[in-house]
């Protein structure tokens, strides 16, 4: 009977030991595996001044795979794309203008695209830097810029703004626009 009863107390032990390793590789694999934007919840905006003006413009969120780990930098990663003819300003006829040639020749070049090489933590909590190849047009440029990651269920909302000169990857020639321009990343990824 103490036999009986020894061996339903481990095999019960050994049930809790079992579930309890399964659900803490199941939250540690959530918490630093692959992960993808959501398009609902991402937007990439951008400000850029036209004659003096500001123009604000978006382009569709992002698809690709996202890897990060706050507590191991080394192994997270981002390798986003991003739709060259989703850009909009709110003109139709502008839109259309912008996706020709002398502007993102969308047909040619369908996509925008960045790749992380490496990321950083900053001085502050969930405050990071990312430097990656921004690839627009056939032209890669390597970028730094900060961003901030703060849990969002199970995965990260993921924040973050740059400069960047347009000239450096041949789009709108030598237009009335401003050559510099801000681009705003609001990323939910999960």
């Amino acid at each position: 009977m103490i036999i009986s009863m020894t061996g339903s107390l481990c095999k019960k032990l050994m049930y809790s030991v079992t579930g309890f390793s399964l659900s803490f590789f199941l939250m540690v694999g959530t918490a630093s595996g692959q992960m993808h934007p959501v398009e609902k919840e991402s937007s990439l905006r951008f400000v850029i001044k036209n004659f003096g003006f500001n123009t604000n413009g978006s382009l569709a969120a992002p698809t690709g795979d996202i890897s990060f780990n706050p507590d191991d930098l080394s192994k997270s990663s981002f390798n986003i794309s991003i739709k060259s003819e989703s850009i909009n300003t709110d003109n139709e006829n502008r839109d259309e203008h912008l996706r020709n040639e002398d502007y993102f020749d969308v047909k040619k070049y369908p996509l925008i695209r960045f790749v992380s090489s490496s990321i950083h933590a900053a001085n502050k909590k969930g405050d990071y830097s990312v430097t990656g190849t921004l690839t627009m047009k056939d032209k890669s440029k390597e970028i730094t810029f900060p961003f901030n990651a703060v849990t969002n269920g199970n995965g990260y909302h993921f924040t973050g703004s740059f400069k960047m000169n347009r000239r450096d990857f041949n789009i709108g020639g030598s237009s009335t626009i401003s050559n510099e321009l801000t681009v705003n990343i609001n990323v939910v990824a999960e």
